[in-house]
């Protein structure tokens, strides 16, 4: 495999056929480095040095009717975790003149759930009209109806999250409760009126290299503004509680996140959950193809903090783009 022709295929915004993805996932180690300052050129053109940081204020948690299978939120888990309906104000205050104070670049809010009535939209769009502390937020709230997303975005969200999680042939074994399809329409109207769109999945829940990548596909054929590469943190209490881990070597991890670089150019590659896991000590090497993390947590596990994924940004050599 000519690796220098995937990054020109990447500079011209080209997408990459299926055995060239699958090169990419099994690029051999003494071709790793090749690989990787290839994705670096790319990286570099369009983000140059700079690492944006995001926080995530876990607003609702628990009490969801799906059952996706990662999920301590869900209605199959047991998972020991706080359960509440809209949290305070204050809260998301807090957080937001955190965000505010450490420059990260986007506070991103969560709401479990994939479902909501108008008057819980209200009563949410009320505490986002309320912060007014300047940095961009980013909502992760299920499905929603056109008009709930009208109401949300005159609130002053520009941005919603709405993860594909996995390939189509293998979200079955994920969740059964809503189809792939049905994502992909929120996504489409979200899209129509005029929202910035996250859009990513996650790895390690028992896919295969081709579900990697139909996912991956899929989630350039949607054009996200950005993609977050989460990596399973197995929660007791989950379907996913013991899943076989043994493929999420920190060389997997890196090319996986090579790939979305690739085959999304311009947009921001997050690494999100699972990187304090197991791309310890391996973060320079990420950061050659991500521009964007995660710091203080992951809706119902803990992360690294912020000040201390400010300090490792930068001992990596790379450039903290606050805001």
């Amino acid at each position: 495999m000519n690796f220098a022709n995937l990054r020109d295929r990447a500079f011209a915004n080209e997408s990459l056929s299926r055995s060239e993805c699958c090169a990419v996932l099994e690029c051999p180690m003494e071709r790793f480095e090749e690989l990787s300052m290839h994705v670096y050129t790319v990286r570099q053109r369009y983000h140059g040095q700079k690492v944006s940081v995001q926080i995530l204020t876990n607003a609702k948690s628990g009490n969801c009717d799906q059952n996706c299978a990662y999920c301590a939120q869900s209605a199959v888990s047991s998972a020991k975790i706080d359960r509440y309906s809209l949290a305070p104000f204050e809260v998301l205050a807090n957080n937001a003149a955190t965000a505010a104070g450490k420059g990260v670049n986007r506070h991103c809010v969560g709401l479990s759930g994939m479902r909501f009535g108008d008057d819980q939209i209200e009563a949410f769009c009320g505490h986002i009209r309320r912060l007014k502390m300047g940095t961009p937020i980013c909502c992760s709230i299920g499905f929603v109806t056109k008009f709930q997303a009208i109401r949300l975005r005159e609130s002053g969200i520009t941005r919603i999250n709405h993860n594909l999680n996995t390939g189509r042939n293998f979200y079955p074994k994920i969740c059964t409760t809503h189809t792939y399809d049905e994502r992909l329409a929120n996504i489409a109207m979200l899209q129509s009126i005029g929202f910035e769109i996250c859009c990513g999945g996650i790895v390690g829940m028992g896919e295969s290299n081709d579900d990697v990548i139909d996912m991956l596909l899929e989630v350039r054929r949607i054009r996200p503004e950005c993609v977050p590469i989460n990596f399973l943190i197995p929660i007791q209490g989950t379907p996913l509680a013991a899943a076989n881990l043994q493929k999420l070597t920190p060389e997997y991890c890196l090319r996986v996140l090579m790939l979305a670089r690739l085959l999304n150019p311009r947009a921001d590659v997050r690494c999100a959950a699972g990187r304090e896991l197991y791309l310890k000590g391996h973060h320079a090497l990420m950061f050659r193809a991500v521009n964007s993390i995660f710091a203080a947590g992951y809706l119902t596990a803990s992360g690294e903090g912020i000040e201390d994924a400010i300090g490792m940004i930068r001992e990596c050599g790379f450039e903290y783009a606050s805001e």
